[in-house]
């Protein structure tokens, strides 16, 4: 009797062990599934985060654009973007020319983007001359090209094409006017590529992808050429160098005695032509 009751005592410690035995186990793997599905939701989430990012850079980068679109540069609103856009705004453009193409008198303005004194006048005496003369559809100014502060020819002819290769888009003016704001220490070698994109990117509604192109129209550069014999044949050497005259009719030269920001010396000969 007591026999078959401790066989029994001994049976049921067993049970119970392995009992307890397998709800360790089944707790342990339980703990251990979550353990696995708490890492997989980590790696997941961290996934995620990391495909966001991805996006977001992307987006950033290409400005939110739609693959095949055409890039566009904005202008800003930098104190450069809003003096320009003031002083341009609203007068056509074609080409190298700003203003009318009926107006009675042009103005060739020879000069070289690096050109200090050129800087002077484009920044004293035209921001009284746009509006006063440009403006009223009485004068209309050609700018062109003329190698004086640039050092290295290949540099020379590369800003200027830039400049007229955004006149495509009857831009130029924007153009010139921006790098004469923005120009750099004389001699400091500061036109680079990255110079004259950064100049590009400021041009409000240029389209980037077409002035890039259009840089490499062979029609541009040999109208830089043009411009440089025009400017020897009238025997110029010096920027900025002028000629005024009626629309369409003979030119003279245009000398400045004072300062180049004084915009007296184009007002007394435009008011000349005018009465004339």
């Amino acid at each position: 009797m007591s026999s078959i009751e401790g066989d029994e005592g001994d049976l049921t410690r067993k049970q119970r062990r392995e009992a307890a035995r397998a709800e360790r186990k089944a707790m342990e793997e339980a703990h251990a599934a979550n353990v696995a599905r708490r890492t997989r939701l980590t790696q997941l989430g961290v996934v995620v985060a990391v495909v966001v990012v991805v996006i977001v850079v992307v987006l950033i980068a290409t400005g939110g654009k739609k693959s095949g679109g055409l890039e566009k540069s904005t202008g800003g609103t930098t104190p450069t973007t809003t003096a320009v856009s003031r002083l341009l705004a609203g007068i056509p453009q074609s080409a190298n020319t700003l203003g009318s193409p009926t107006a009675p008198v042009t103005l060739e303005y020879f000069g070289d983007l690096e050109c200090p004194i050129c800087k002077e006048f484009t920044l004293g005496s035209l921001p009284a001359v746009i509006p006063k003369w440009v403006r009223t559809g009485k004068m209309r100014i050609e700018y062109r090209s003329l190698e004086t502060a640039t050092r290295e020819p290949e540099v020379f002819k590369t800003q200027q094409v830039a400049a007229l290769a955004a006149g495509k888009q009857n831009k130029a003016w924007y153009f010139i006017e921006t790098f004469y704001h923005e120009q750099g220490e004389e001699d400091s070698g500061y036109v680079t590529e990255s110079y004259l994109q950064g100049i590009a990117k400021q041009v409000p509604g240029l389209n980037l992808t077409q002035w890039a192109s259009d840089r490499s129209d062979g029609e541009l550069a040999k109208q830089v050429t043009t411009d440089e014999e025009a400017a020897k044949t009238n025997g110029f050497n010096g920027t900025p160098s002028f000629l005024i005259g009626r629309s369409g009719g003979a030119m003279s030269k245009l000398e400045f005695t004072g300062a180049p920001s004084d915009p007296t010396f184009v007002n007394t000969a435009v008011e000349k032509l005018l009465k004339s």
